[in-house]
């Protein structure tokens, strides 16, 4: 296996013990108030000791307002934080890096669910919502930055800010959804601002050697794969963060603008000169082959999230034997119970992918 077991270091000083990182994947089990419940504390506590060298939460809401699903664990309160101090001291115990990702939903908050018109950069009739003013964008902004210091003290290694699939921050970074005409729109330098503002404050108020991350959507929801390019170049250049993870959805798909097809939707950022900051993918990781594939294609950790639905120590079974082989869908209900995920976890898989669990 190339490398999957050596330890590597990000700019920031933390140490991941190997290239295995468990992926944020939604799992509608914790309180309605945004608290963890001991469910969610014990599906992740068990990647920790599975050897997954990140072990990083679901989508945190930084505002009740952003909620995007029910079930979701927050970090817009203090009140969160006993539970949030007790999940990073498990994780962290078994020499795991513990990663919250911050996340708003915006125009995909369900209005029924945060009992209010959902938000946006600008208003959407076909999403029934309304626009931020200028004043709520940098609420916005401080949002996120008092979610990751909250993380923070809590005893997480670090945070990863979700700019991926739609939701806000990837709603501001759209051409399609982003329509403002004040400093926040337009340019892509300006629909990047929120992003940028967000990444500067955190690395202000919570120091060089706090983990940061960013998700990035590379195409589809309004965003151009040369934006996406072009943003990743800055988050390079800039210097402020220690990984960028491309949520690819396949690691082995080519681009979907056929102008840029004949190579992989990887590859366009494995080129990039990234210099000490990590690259990282998730989209269908599955096998060792799977992990090798991109290991060797330039990535310097991957992100799994079914294969470690179905195996929560995947890291040491694939360390104890090299030609491991990971069970394959459909699972029982009972098998899932048995790898830590709770009633209401399958009961979400089985609404989301109905070929994962079988009798």
């Amino acid at each position: 296996m190339t490398n999957v077991f050596e330890k590597m270091k990000f700019p920031c000083g933390k140490i991941m013990p190997n290239r295995l990182a468990l992926a944020p994947l939604t799992n509608t089990q914790s309180n309605v108030d945004g608290s963890l419940s001991d469910e969610e504390i014990k599906w992740l506590a068990m990647r920790a000791e599975g050897g997954f060298g990140i072990t990083m939460t679901a989508a945190a809401h930084v505002n009740s307002a952003g909620q995007g699903f029910p079930g979701q664990f927050g970090v817009f309160n203090d009140d969160h934080l006993a539970g949030l101090k007790k999940l990073a001291k498990i994780i962290k115990a078994q020499g795991s890096l513990a990663v919250v990702q911050l996340h708003h939903a915006g125009l995909r908050s369900p209005r029924e669910l945060i009992g209010e018109m959902p938000v946006a950069p600008s208003p959407s009739e076909k999403f029934s919502a309304r626009g931020l003013s200028h004043g709520e964008v940098k609420s916005l902004i401080e949002d996120f930055i008092t979610g990751a210091e909250r993380a923070k003290a809590a005893g997480f290694d670090g945070v990863e800010l979700h700019a991926a699939h739609n939701y806000i921050i990837c709603q501001f970074l759209s051409s399609e959804f982003n329509q403002r005409t004040d400093e926040y729109g337009g340019s892509l330098q300006n629909r990047s601002r929120v992003l940028f503002d967000i990444i500067t404050g955190i690395r202000e108020r919570c120091g060089e050697e706090f983990l940061l991350g960013v998700r990035l959507t590379p195409e589809r929801h309004g965003i151009e794969l040369e934006e996406a390019i072009a943003t990743a170049k800055v988050l390079f250049e800039k210097k402020e963060i220690d990984f960028l993870d491309i949520s690819a959805w396949n690691v082995y798909k080519e681009p979907v603008d056929e102008a840029l097809q004949g190579r992989s939707l990887l590859s366009y950022f494995t080129e990039l000169d990234r210099g000490a900051i990590r690259l990282s993918a998730a989209g269908k990781v599955y096998t060792p082959e799977d992990i090798n594939y991109c290991l060797e294609a330039g990535l310097d950790f991957v992100l799994m999230g079914r294969a470690a639905m179905l195996h929560h120590n995947y890291p040491a079974l694939l360390k104890s034997d090299s030609g491991f082989v990971p069970n394959r869908i459909p699972v029982s209900r009972d098998y899932l119970l048995a790898e830590g995920l709770s009633e209401r976890f399958i009961d979400y898989v089985g609404g989301q992918w109905p070929d994962f669990i079988g009798s």
